[in-house]
């Protein structure tokens, strides 16, 4: 089955069945070869788990080598909303082909991402019609606070991680989703990763791995 989003695909090693995915989805500019370094740690400890890092489905103008999931050009909220809701769209079918590819439910597949790649994850882990395992995002932010919460349609728990130093999505937007996802029962942990500017570093990427590894076991 080939997917509707070029995607780079990391499969488990010695033909180890499948019973889990993790979907990792990039920053602006980037692609899933960039996000896909991330399974170089997770992957011996995940040894049922599929990774599956598509690449977005525009071609980013800032960087015409890599993609982006929603414009930037315009900074106009209005616009990006339009723009992000477009990209949603894309990963949820991308997902329903993950599903049916690999016959499984939403309750095996983590949603993860990077940057506009956590703020995807965040809108379609609670748009969509069941709970995901759960959500691990770096370096986010919910791009529209109003408008999320009329969707919001399920529940599905979430980590969110971010850089104390980031200065391209600034830290405080983790403080701020914490409250919005708290006052909307949602579940969520949070943490706030010293000396770390706008990128993944190990610490993060190791609280992620525990986090996804206890909850593939629920």
């Amino acid at each position: 089955m080939t997917f509707s989003l070029n995607t780079t695909v990391i499969n488990p090693d010695e033909n180890n069945k499948i019973n889990s995915v993790i979907i990792l989805l990039h920053g602006y500019g980037g692609d899933g070869k960039d996000i896909s370094s991330l399974t170089y740690n997770w992957k011996r400890f995940l040894p049922n788990t599929v990774f599956l890092c598509p690449d977005g489905h525009e071609i980013c103008p800032i960087n015409p080598s890599g993609f982006q999931w929603f414009d930037l050009s315009k900074d106009e909220p209005n616009y990006i909303l339009e723009q992000s809701l477009i990209a949603e769209n894309k990963i949820h079918k991308f997902i329903n082909e993950v599903k049916e590819k690999y016959n499984l439910n939403n309750s095996k597949i983590c949603l993860s991402g990077f940057s506009q790649g956590c703020m995807i994850s965040i809108n379609v882990g609670l748009t969509s019609k069941e709970n995901f395992n759960c959500v691990v995002g770096f370096s986010g932010k919910i791009i529209n606070k109003e408008n999320l919460l009329k969707r919001i349609s399920s529940k599905t728990k979430m980590l969110l991680l971010h850089g104390e130093l980031d200065t391209i999505v600034p830290s405080s937007n983790l403080l701020d989703a914490k409250d919005f996802l708290l006052r909307n029962k949602i579940e969520v942990e949070t943490h706030m990763i010293g000396n770390c500017d706008h990128h993944i570093p190990i610490k993060a990427s190791s609280i992620a791995l525990n986090y996804i590894k206890k909850n593939f076991l629920i």
